[in-house]
């Protein structure tokens, strides 16, 4: 598996959309539905959050994809 954090987006602070990182995770075409995305984010944000239920590191971007909290 690809590390999210390592991608160029990522390390910029700019945000990855939902097609990168499904191919970056699951190395295929993006699908039309992003359950599989969600349920990803989720269980990455319960390892590296300090609290998942607020993140801070995975921070989402509404109807773009997520980004990386440079600040921290």
């Amino acid at each position: 598996m690809v590390c999210i954090q390592e991608s160029p987006a990522f390390r910029h602070g700019e945000y990855v959309n939902k097609e990168q990182i499904y191919q970056a995770v699951w190395e295929e075409d993006f699908l039309l539905s992003d359950n599989n995305i969600m349920a990803f984010i989720r269980k990455l944000r319960k390892k590296v959050e300090p609290q998942a239920d607020l993140p801070g590191y995975i921070i989402t971007i509404w109807g773009i994809g997520y980004k990386f909290n440079e600040n921290i």
